[in-house]
């Protein structure tokens, strides 16, 4: 099982190139180091982590809203030109954003440059899945082996969460986080414009509309879509209030600097959990293990509220981490089964959304909930969130959360048939924000 793991995983890097998983992999690395450090620099700069929560909840926003219109444009006009120019965007909003929080701007005036970060974001981690899906397709890859792929992208995207924090929390103490944030804008002025002009960056475009009548006749998304994005949107606040906490907790401890490697110490599992899931067998249906992984996130996240001290924050959370990854593999690869392939950028940056989306509103709530109550009041409404996320996988039971048939989509490779997701799971599949 191991060995067929390895040769799957080898024969995805073999399609794509070596370069192409680099490139990608540190084009996303800016998307995690501004998420959880804006927190960090402005809670630095201002004195107020509620303050650090609301603009970090304006930056995701901005995320939120932007993102499904980067997957839109990429569909119709290709991802070359469109990751290229939001990325160059995303490198001065990002310098703008830290430069405003060092010069201490008013509130107002962050809000207005956190959202100008978040709305440039190129989206290279839902656009990757993207453009290598509909690759491993044309080139004769089945179901298992677009499992691999998901799985192999959402790896990425939580080494990204690990790299992120971690070196958000190591420039928090040594220097100011402010260094990790020119950073991050350096990476995605670099790296964004590696992965726009990659040979595999010639994605092909949809079929220009020909008034009113052309545009009412795109796909139209299946209800089981919606239900999807609902879920993931709960496990961003599950997220998000795990965030808040985190800092929050560090901080009562008199160590904020650590909350970076506390996050850097979960997505550690939560990345081998997730190479690990293409290993999983087909009969383990993606419904099944939505509900599973699910239940294990409300489980897991309970004892986050009564941790009071620092060991028992890193040994908690390192458990707690191996659920991340299973819940956003599934969803993605729900996500990527319903959808239909000439709108399957805008619908992996949908479901990144509705993940973000969650944690930008948590962010402002549990970050004030946290400055009130204590990280016990965070972690508490993180709980109550994978409770309902979980719900929400029992209920999806009884949906049938079948994609339209498809017809064959330009340069995806051959038709393949409406499946359920119990009927022929992958072997794995990604996240990304």
């Amino acid at each position: 099982m191991a060995e067929n793991t390895r040769d799957a995983y080898r024969r995805v890097i073999r399609m794509t190139g070596a370069p192409l998983p680099v490139v990608s992999f540190f084009g996303r690395l800016p998307v995690a180091m501004i998420q959880f450090g804006s927190v960090l620099l402005v809670t630095e700069t201002s004195g107020s982590l509620a303050t650090g929560g609301i603009v970090a909840c304006a930056l995701a926003l901005g995320q939120v809203t932007a993102g499904p219109f980067v997957g839109r444009l990429a569909d119709r006009h290709g991802q070359r030109r469109v990751v290229l120019a939001f990325s160059l965007a995303n490198a001065v909003a990002i310098t703008a954003y830290t430069l405003g929080a060092l010069a201490d701007l008013p509130t107002p005036a962050l809000l207005a440059l956190g959202v100008l970060a978040g709305a440039t974001i190129p989206g290279i981690g839902p656009l990757a899945r993207a453009r290598v899906v509909p690759l491993v397709r044309a080139r004769g890859g089945d179901d298992r082996l677009v499992g691999t792929v998901l799985s192999l992208e959402s790896t990425m995207d939580e080494l990204s969460f690990v790299l992120g924090p971690a070196l958000v929390g190591l420039a928090a103490v040594a220097v100011h986080p402010a260094y990790a944030f020119l950073t991050a804008a350096l990476l995605v002025a670099c790296c964004g414009t590696a992965f726009a002009l990659h040979p595999t960056g010639r994605t092909p475009r949809a079929a220009p509309a020909a008034g009113p009548r052309a545009r009412e006749e795109r796909p139209r998304l299946p209800r089981s879509v919606y239900v999807v994005r609902v879920g993931l949107l709960f496990l961003g606040v599950l997220l998000g209030a795990c965030g808040a906490g985190i800092t929050a907790l560090t901080d009562e401890l008199g160590q904020p600097g650590q909350a970076g490697l506390v996050y850097a110490a979960m997505g550690v599992m939560s990345a081998v959990v997730g190479l690990s899931m293409a290993a999983l067998p087909e009969r383990f249906g993606l419904l099944a293990r939505w509900r599973v992984a699910t239940a294990a996130a409300a489980l897991l996240s309970l004892p986050l509220v009564w941790t009071d001290s620092l060991v028992g924050l890193y040994v908690v959370v390192t458990f707690f981490g191996a659920i991340y990854a299973p819940n956003l593999i599934t969803g993605f690869a729900l996500t990527e089964r319903a959808v239909p392939p000439q709108r399957l950028a805008e619908g992996m940056t949908f479901a990144a959304s509705a993940f973000v989306g969650g944690q930008a509103v948590t962010l402002a709530v549990a970050g004030r909930l946290a400055e009130s109550h204590g990280a016990g009041a965070a972690f508490a409404l993180g709980s109550a969130a994978a409770a309902v996320a979980f719900v929400i996988a029992l209920i999806a039971r009884h949906q049938p959360l079948r994609a339209e048939p498809r017809g064959p989509a330009r340069g995806a490779g051959p038709t393949r048939p409406a499946v359920t997701p119990d009927a022929a799971a992958p072997q794995g599949s990604g996240r990304s924000a």
